[in-house]
C-alpha cells in the first residue's frame, strides 16, 4: 500500500499527499483509530489504501517525531512564531507564552516580526522602532533567531524561505498579525484569505479555519494554522514552565533546593541572576505570571 502525508483534515476527511507527488487523495480514517483513542493529524505520515471510487482510507499512522496539541499537528520540526509590530502591537507576554509551549514541545523556533512597513512616522513610530530593537536584542541574546519582515515589500522572505527547507513548519501567532499574508508572499500563486484588523475590536478576524500544509518552494511544508490568542498551561507542570525559559537553564542547576520554583526560595541562583541583570526583568515577570496562572488552573481543577 502507498505511503503519504496528511496535508489537510476537514469535516472528517483526511487529504493524503503521496510522497511521489500527484493530487491529494480524500480519505476516511479506519474505525480502529477511534477504538484505540487515536486520531490522525495533519503532518502524519501514513499508510493508506485506495478505493474504487477514487477515495481512500488511512490504514496506519507511522511513528511521529513530534506532536502539538494546539495547533493539532504531527511531525513539525520548526515553529515560526509570527508577531506584528503594529495593529496588533507587539505583545511580549504573549510571545513568551508561545515560546513556553514551543520549548515544551521540543521544536526549534524562529521569531518573525512582521509589518515593518506599517510603522508610522513621527514620535509614535520612533517608540515602535525602539520596542522592536529591544525585542530583537533581547531574544537574540537568549539564543532565538529573530527575523524582521515585510510581506508587502518582500523584506526578510528569502532568509525565511531558506530556513523552512526540509521541515514541516508550524506558522503560529495571534490573530491579525499577517500569517496568511506571509504565506502568500512565500508561495507565489497561493491566495490564502486575509483580513485587515478590525478598527473597532483592535484584533484580526480568524481567516484560517483549519490546519493545512502548503508546499514551500525550495522544499518543506508550511502549516498555516487557525489564529488564536489564548494559551493555557493545563498540560504543563511547574517544573516544565521553568525549564521552558532558556536563560534559566544556566543558573537553575545551582539553586539550593531541588524543584526550586525561582519565585521565593532562599539561595535561588535564578533570582540572583535576575537581580544582577543577567536575566531580563520582563522575561522573569512573565514567568512569575505564568506560574500564578498555572497554580490557579491547578486549584480550579
Amino acid at each position: 500500500m502507498p505511503e503519504g502525508i496528511i496535508v489537510k483534515a476537514l469535516s472528517g476527511y483526511y487529504y493524503v499527499q503521496d510522497f511521489d507527488g500527484g493530487a491529494p487523495v480524500q480519505c476516511r480514517g479506519r474505525g480502529i483509530f477511534k477504538k484505540r483513542g487515536e486520531s490522525p493529524l495533519v503532518g502524519d505520515r501514513v499508510v493508506y489504501s485506495c478505493t474504487e471510487n477514487g477515495e481512500g482510507a488511512v490504514e496506519e499512522i507511522l511513528p511521529r517525531s513530534s506532536e502539538l496539541i494546539r495547533p493539532p499537528i504531527a511531525n513539525a520540526g520548526l515553529a515560526v512564531l509570527v508577531f506584528s509590530v503594529v495593529r496588533p502591537e507587539l505583545n511580549i507576554a504573549l510571545l513568551d507564552k508561545f515560546l513556553v509551549h514551543i520549548e515544551h514541545a521540543g521544536l526549534d523556533v524562529i521569531i518573525v516580526l512582521t509589518k515593518l512597513d506599517r510603522i508610522p512616522e513621527g514620535e509614535e513610530g520612533e517608540g515602535i522602532r525602539s520596542a522592536v530593537k529591544e525585542a530583537n536584542e533581547l531574544y537574540s541574546s537568549i539564543g532565538y533567531r529573530v527575523l524582521l519582515t515585510s510581506a508587502h515589500k518582500g523584506e526578510g522572505l528569502e532568509e525565511l524561505r531558506a530556513s523552512l527547507a526540509g521541515h514541516i513548519n508550524v506558522l503560529a501567532g495571534q490573530s491579525g498579525v499577517g500569517k496568511s499574508s506571509l504565506v502568500n508572499a512565500l508561495v507565489p500563486g497561493l491566495k490564502l484569505e486575509t483580513n485587515e484588523i478590525s478598527t473597532k475590536l483592535g484584533r484580526g478576524k480568524h481567516t484560517t479555519r483549519h490546519v493545512e500544509l502548503v508546499s514551500v518552494p525550495g522544499g518543506g511544508y508550511m502549516a498555516d494554522t487557525p489564529g488564536f490568542s489564548q494559551l493555557d498551561f493545563a498540560e504543563l507542570g511547574i517544573d516544565e514552565i521553568g525549564s521552558c525559559f532558556r536563560e534559566f537553564a544556566e543558573w537553575s542547576s545551582s539553586c539550593k533546593f531541588r524543584g526550586c520554583t525561582h519565585t521565593h526560595e532562599p539561595q535561588c541562583a535564578v533570582l540572583k541572576a535576575k537581580e544582577q541583570g543577567l536575566i531580563a526583568q520582563s522575561r522573569y515577570d512573565n514567568y512569575v505570571g505564568f506560574m500564578a496562572e498555572w497554580k490557579e488552573i491547578k486549584r480550579r481543577y
